[in-house]
């Protein structure tokens, strides 16, 4: 008996040993196989290093994406930088005081990775700049942006800016303005003020004088504009020359007209035929403006030929639109 439980015995022994290492094997297994997961995902949210933003597509954008829903943004990893992730860079930009742009650069993807190496931050996705259910319309029938800070947003007689919109980081660029008072005029925003600094400065160095002459305009004188001009032109007229209070892009604060002492600082066709007008338009691309209303154009932007006024859309998209002889809207149609 003694022997056959002895026997007995080392049945059971080797049998627990057996299924130990089994056991130990299958944890060392899914410990593995954990441990490929969370690369996969880690290597899946490497940050992009160049500059992305709207109309850029590709693997770049799907991985910034990806990092966008870690942290929280409901957004698609569809390859395409579209409104959805001009939104969610935009809002994460407000939260974080980062430039608004809606342009992702490597200020804003230090903090994406902060954001996703630390999961405790209490960081709230859409907290400043909520996705607007429904459409909103203005009462000429525009429809009103849910983004007007983007530095690519599209104002026209189509798309208008919110009523209380101001933009928030408006300066005065040290430039040439044929007035001295201190008027709202002067602003524009912090994003494209050292762009037209810049651009005034490569004037001179050609022996060129421009001036500025308008730049932010609030929501309310440009009611005020708008309606002396109806009076005075009549409605068809003034929509010709002028803009619906919501539909100018001097509310962005990314414009300024510019003039000369050649066309006694005045904002005419004239300007376009002097040297700093044609300076202008050859050069304006290289530091981020386009000449947003040009000649032949007007059945699609529905404006006059404006010469003088510039639009700060930054270097890529400025050159890829003198380049081509494209207009804004053309520019944003290839979405």
């Amino acid at each position: 008996m003694k022997r056959k439980h002895i026997i007995t015995f080392i049945v059971l022994l080797l049998m627990f040993i057996f299924t130990s290492a089994c056991t130990n094997n299958d944890k060392e297994e899914s410990t593995q196989s954990n441990d490929e997961k969370n690369g996969e995902t880690n290597q899946s949210l490497q940050l992009p290093e160049g500059d992305l933003q709207k109309l850029d597509s590709g693997k770049d954008v799907k991985a910034l994406q990806l990092a966008l829903k870690n942290i929280g943004y409901d957004i698609k990893d569809n390859g395409e930088f579209d409104d959805a992730t001009v939104w969610a860079v935009t809002d994460l930009q407000m939260q974080k005081d980062l430039p608004l742009t809606g342009i992702y650069e490597q200020e804003t993807a230090k903090v994406v990775q902060q954001l996703l190496e630390d999961k405790s931050s209490g960081f709230e996705a859409g907290k400043e700049l909520p996705v607007k259910a429904e459409p909103v319309t203005t009462d000429s029938g525009t429809n009103v942006t849910a983004n007007p800070h983007e530095q690519l947003v599209l104002v026209n007689k189509e798309n208008a800016l919110p009523a209380d919109y101001t933009p928030v980081d408006l300066v005065t660029p040290n430039v040439r303005f044929p007035f001295t008072e201190d008027l709202p005029k002067k602003q524009m925003r912090k994003i494209a003020a050292p762009a037209l600094e810049e651009l005034f400065a490569a004037a001179d160095k050609e022996g060129l004088e421009l001036f500025a002459q308008s730049g932010y305009r609030s929501y309310d004188r440009q009611t005020s504009i708008f309606a002396s001009n109806v009076q005075s032109l009549g409605e068809a007229e003034a929509n010709q020359v002028s803009a619906r209070p919501g539909e100018s892009e001097h509310q962005t604060g990314l414009t300024m007209d510019v003039t000369s002492p050649n066309v006694d600082f005045q904002l005419n066709e004239d300007f376009g035929n002097t040297d700093e007008g044609k300076w202008l338009a050859e050069n304006a691309a290289e530091y981020g403006f386009i000449i947003r209303f040009p000649k032949g154009k007007e059945e699609i932007t529905q404006y006059q030929y404006e010469p003088w006024h510039i639009r700060y859309v930054g270097k890529k998209a400025a050159q890829e639109i003198m380049k081509n002889n494209l207009t804004l809207e053309e520019y944003l149609s290839q979405e």
